[in-house]
């Protein structure tokens, strides 16, 4: 059944190409997806599938039920897309200025929608049944995942598998890794409050941009000198804004960044650590400081059984020099949610390619990737499936 499968997947391409070129001119931002959504679920229905649409905002999830007892397996694929004007000189050039997918969810859609099309007319030879998740808002903290699994998008699920397009990796390539692979994600905004005045009386005020320096500093001691060197983990500042005037002193200054971790507990060390600096800082100096700690997604951890599957089907479809193990990273990934709830793996699947120009990074301006990267997505879920 598995080299019929695929071989009905190769046929598809031109319609997935065609359905990823679609969704490429016309992106909608993380929240505010209707257009993809909506023909997301034409297409699952018109397979004959049981399709649930707003699970959990805009997401939508289709059920296959196979013609034998087995396990249930879910797929995912996200479809938002950035606001990040596409600079590329291509026919299937984003129609909405300043949105594009630049990040390759366009085609993780377009793959799975072809696996829903080969799996669907297979239906009465599958042994279990099959959850496709077509999940919104990835890019956007706190992103789809979470609300779509309080949804009960994993109801009665055994294992989930996610992908992703890699355009560090070349096409033909995929690559796994288990244990945590992507980090947990959190965002701070810091106001510190001075006392504003004349540039020339420095102290007749409290000088909120030196107490944000100090605090810019202060705050790389969490990971050099507090956080168990052994425990991964990044503070960094990404943002200082504070006055407009060569000869003024401002009253406030403001300071935002992002936390990335792997273990929970490092993850609420680095907040309490950081509220705990905002505020001596600020202290010593004679301010006041506000500090917002927003979380964001929770660290992607691989389960080892489930990633040794999918290195091990990827070996049959790529060959065992085309399957290679990616490092983990500080990136973070809503994926994490669904393995977090049900035992999965997350890989990535290569798709740049010098000869068409997909040699730019992800979020880039002018980011494409090589399409045949989604029959790769497709075979492997495929397998992941049908091997069950």
């Amino acid at each position: 059944m598995l080299p019929r499968a695929f071989e009905h997947l190769e046929s598809l391409y031109s319609e997935m190409v065609a359905i990823r070129r679609d969704l490429h001119m016309n992106p909608e931002l993380s929240f505010q997806e209707k257009r993809t959504p909506a023909f997301i679920a034409n297409y699952l229905k018109e397979l004959g599938l049981e399709v649930k649409t707003n699970v959990g905002g805009n997401g939508v999830v289709g059920y296959l039920t196979g013609g034998k007892p087995g396990k249930t397996i879910a797929l995912r694929a996200d479809f938002d897309a950035l606001p990040i004007e596409d600079e590329k000189d291509v026919p299937y050039k984003s129609k909405i200025p300043g949105v594009s997918h630049a990040c390759g969810h366009d085609i993780h859609t377009g793959a799975l929608l072809g696996v829903a099309k080969v799996l669907s007319q297979l239906k009465d030879e599958i042994e279990g049944n099959i959850v496709f998740i077509h999940q919104h808002a990835e890019e956007l903290a706190p992103g789809g995942a979470i609300a779509m699994v309080k949804d009960g998008c994993l109801e009665g699920v055994d294992a989930v598998y996610g992908a992703h397009v890699e355009v560090n990796y070349p096409i033909g390539q995929i690559a796994v890794n288990d244990g945590y692979v992507q980090a947990a994600s959190d965002a701070f905004d810091i106001t510190i409050h001075g006392k504003g005045g004349h540039a020339a009386e420095p102290h007749w005020c409290i000088d909120p941009l030196v107490i944000g320096s100090h605090l810019v500093v202060d705050l790389q001691t969490i990971v050099s000198r507090r956080v168990d060197p052994l425990q991964p983990a990044v503070v960094t500042v990404g943002a200082f804004h504070s006055g407009s005037a060569h000869n003024v002193i401002p009253d406030k200054a403001y300071l935002k960044g992002t936390v990335r971790t792997y273990n929970k507990d490092v993850r609420v060390q680095i907040e309490n650590e950081l509220n705990l600096i905002a505020q001596k800082t600020a202290e010593k100096h004679g301010a006041t400081v506000d500090v917002k700690y927003s979380k964001g997604y929770i660290s992607l951890y691989n389960h080892p059984k489930e990633t040794a599957y999918i290195k091990e089907l990827s070996i049959d479809i790529v060959g065992k020099d085309n399957v290679v193990i990616k490092p983990p990273d500080m990136g973070g990934e809503d994926f994490a949610y669904y393995v977090d709830a049900v035992p999965g793996s997350f890989f990535w699947v290569g798709g740049g390619n010098p000869e068409i120009n997909a040699i730019y990074p992800h979020h880039h301006p002018k980011f494409d990737v090589d399409e045949k990267s989604m029959l790769l997505i497709g075979k492997v879920f495929i397998s992941a499936v049908l091997n069950s």
